[in-house]
């Protein structure tokens, strides 16, 4: 919503009775008591006299005196604006003055004028659910499906009234995900802003994560956040957050993995994006980002993901890049793929491989899948390293005794906060538990919760990241997280 400030001027001239027309796209509109104007005041008539007006000319009023305008402007500029916007609190915002007011002007000049546009604070704190209050969240960007392999069009799904009568019957599920995708466009865009070398990794995902709570409102299991933010740095290519007391410090000549997730009602949003500040990497990242791209562009509804993998490989290893001298050709990390996203459920059953030979499963409508590639100048392989962060409760797991009171517990604190989304050592620290560590340790040998520690190429490498959400509406492809930065 916009609001221009109006300003009751009682000491201008009678002689500059302003006539201004309705322009109803852009405020509301004073009118003079008496309109000098021989021909009928058309919008654009009016606002070509207002423009002439504020410019300090005098064509406003044909036999005025040379530099009364002028005049109006210097007493505009030096008139103190009383009133400023009013909140949306019932405060009595300025009022328009009777008719018998000789003189009435919009604030014009320029310099004064103030167009406020009621929208999201900075650093951002406004819930998103607030910034749409009607839940008409913004699209991600819609796409055609793919050709089929025998050429066959897809563009029948945009037109097909049964599609659109079943992509309407999903609106509530398709904005859920678009409200978690604008909480995460937002969040990303502010941590943009700040992120440098100097700063801890425990500040970085912490200020992150504060940052998402506020904007998705986080609300239980209904709203929050998906999964613990990772920050693998250089060779380390996924799963690393810090643990409490880790020292860890971004440095200049790193290359940090951003990977969040938000969600709204279990509807996530898994969306990543590569942070460095040296150029020399400038071409890793660009080959990674473009794979990504191929593979979001390929996708569709029965497609292979075998195919989509086959795909991603070519176009990364087309990229070379020199780093301190060495040239090194780009490798896709086989042992990390894509996936399929459920309710609650991150990796939901398919992989969507980034070489070629994976499954021959087709993509089918209605799935969500997270398209994710990395790359890397290492082997372009990755193993366990170092130590967890990461856990998540076994989404398959039935009724299994335990004999640990602590372990119990530690459970229903698990259950009641996290549910089947992952959680990490540090949301534990912030729920208050404590010496827990036995407890998770029985839990994970029990089978009940799974461990997912740092996935590390071979020292001295450097890997990167990207990913995006897409959603395989049955009308067309909807890369919900996409944004303006990637």
């Amino acid at each position: 919503m916009h609001f221009l400030e109006i300003t009751n001027l009682p000491t201008l001239s009678r002689s500059l009775s302003l006539c201004v027309c309705v322009c109803a796209c852009v405020c509301a509109c004073v009118f003079a008591p008496a309109c000098s104007c021989a021909t009928a005041c058309s919008p654009a008539h009016a606002c070509t006299r207002v423009c002439d007006f504020a410019a300090g000319t005098n064509e406003a009023e044909g036999d005025g005196e040379a530099g009364g305008a002028g005049d109006v402007t210097k007493q505009l500029e030096l008139q103190t604006l009383d009133d400023k916007e009013r909140e949306e609190d019932g405060e009595e915002g300025n009022s328009l003055p009777p008719s018998s007011t000789p003189a009435v002007a919009i604030v014009l000049n320029f310099k004064s004028l103030k167009v406020h546009v009621k929208g999201q604070t900075d650093p951002p704190s406004v819930p998103i659910c607030e910034l749409y209050p009607n839940g008409d969240f913004p699209k991600g960007e819609e796409c055609e499906y793919p050709p089929s392999k025998d050429g066959r069009s897809a563009a029948w799904r945009t037109t097909s009234e049964e599609k659109r009568a079943l992509d309407r019957a999903n609106e509530e599920m398709w904005n859920d995900f678009r409200q978690a995708a604008e909480a995460h466009r937002q969040v990303r865009s502010y941590v943009r802003s700040w992120i440098k070398p100097g700063m801890t990794m425990i500040d970085i995902c912490e200020k992150l994560e504060d940052c998402s709570r506020r904007l998705i409102k986080e609300n239980g299991l209904k709203a929050g956040l998906a999964f613990p933010t990772g920050c693998s740095i250089n060779h380390c290519a996924a799963h690393y957050t810090p643990n409490a007391g880790d020292p860890t410090v971004l440095r200049f000549d790193d290359v940090c993995k951003i990977d969040f997730g938000t969600h709204i009602n279990g509807r996530i949003i898994d969306c990543a994006f590569t942070v460095t500040f040296n150029p020399k990497y400038d071409r890793l990242l660009e080959a990674v980002r473009d794979a990504t791209n191929t593979g979001i562009r390929f996708a569709g509804i029965d497609v292979r993901l075998c195919d989509i993998g086959e795909t991603i490989q070519e176009v990364m290893e087309s990229y070379e890049v020199e780093i301190d001298g060495k040239t090194y050709q780009v490798k896709p990390i086989r042992n990390l793929n894509g996936h399929s996203i459920g309710q609650y459920r991150i990796h939901s059953g398919k992989t969507v491989p980034i070489v070629k030979g994976g499954e021959a499963t087709r993509m089918e409508e209605g799935e969500t899948y997270a398209i994710e590639t990395f790359g890397s100048t290492g082997r372009g392989a990755v193993h366990d390293d170092m130590e967890c962060s990461h856990y998540m409760k076994n989404f398959n797991v039935g009724h299994v005794p335990i004999r640990l009171p602590r372990a119990k517990h530690l459970l229903n604190v698990i259950n009641e906060n996290f549910g089947t989304l992952a959680f990490c050592r540090r949301w534990l620290d912030r729920l208050g538990e404590s010496k827990y560590l036995m407890a998770l340790k029985n839990l994970c040998d029990l089978g009940i919760i799974d461990p997912y520690p740092p996935l590390c190429d071979i020292k001295g490498s450097y890997t990167a990241q990207y990913e995006h959400t897409i959603l395989l509406r049955p009308t067309c492809k909807e890369v919900v997280s996409r944004g303006d930065d990637y």
